[in-house]
């Protein structure tokens, strides 16, 4: 049975939720604390009463909007019925990118790494923890495609893993920039050359 959650969990809860969009659309520099307040509805005060600070604010909102994009991709993986198109789900995911079925603002590990960079190291280092779950993961579904048959034997797990991350990734940007959802295409596209060089 699921715990209730306290007063100050729902509203910390709460906060978090609908300021998702607006760190993920802004970034951490670019959000104010005039945002926060416009967005919840609540005091400055109230906001501070449940968080320390901004920042603390920011990193809970990462790990809603990462967790949020991670929970659909392993739901997809969990329906998908071969290694490949288990793989491929990242693609398929982040596809919906331009589509409008995403987090507003786009990919948060992208938008987080870009704008925390070397300003804020706290936010650069979640930033690099969900890339490195993220490699871990495709690694582990070539790993266990091989073992199962349906994979060649001999790829080399961290290149390839990188790979689709940096395409899917520098899709993102791309299309972003160029207000071009047709360039982001063109990148998941290579994704999926890539993943059908994997198969058997």
């Amino acid at each position: 049975m699921e715990k209730e959650l306290s007063k100050a969990e729902r509203t910390r809860q709460f906060i978090i939720e609908r300021t998702s969009s607006v760190f993920n659309k802004k970034g951490y520099a670019g959000t104010s604390m005039s945002d926060l307040t416009e967005a919840t509805g609540l005091s400055k005060g109230s906001i501070y009463g449940n968080f320390k600070n901004k920042e603390e604010v920011a990193a809970e909102v990462f790990e809603y909007n990462s967790g949020k994009v991670r929970k659909q991709i392993l739901e997809r993986i969990a329906r998908a019925t071969s290694y490949h198109d288990k793989l491929m789900v990242y693609a398929q995911v982040y596809h919906s990118f331009t589509r409008g079925d995403f987090i507003p603002g786009g990919c948060p590990i992208l938008n987080t790494a870009v704008d925390a960079d070397d300003t804020n190291p706290m936010l650069k280092d979640k930033a690099a923890k969900a890339v490195i779950r993220w490699k871990n993961s495709i690694e582990n579904l070539i790993k266990a495609g091989i073992e199962a048959g349906e994979l060649k034997p001999g790829i080399k797990t961290t290149e390839t893993a990188l790979s689709i991350i940096a395409l899917i990734e520098g899709g993102i940007m791309i299309s972003k920039v160029t207000d071009s959802p047709a360039n982001l295409d063109i990148v998941l596209g290579s994704v999926q050359q890539l993943v059908d060089t994997l198969k058997l």
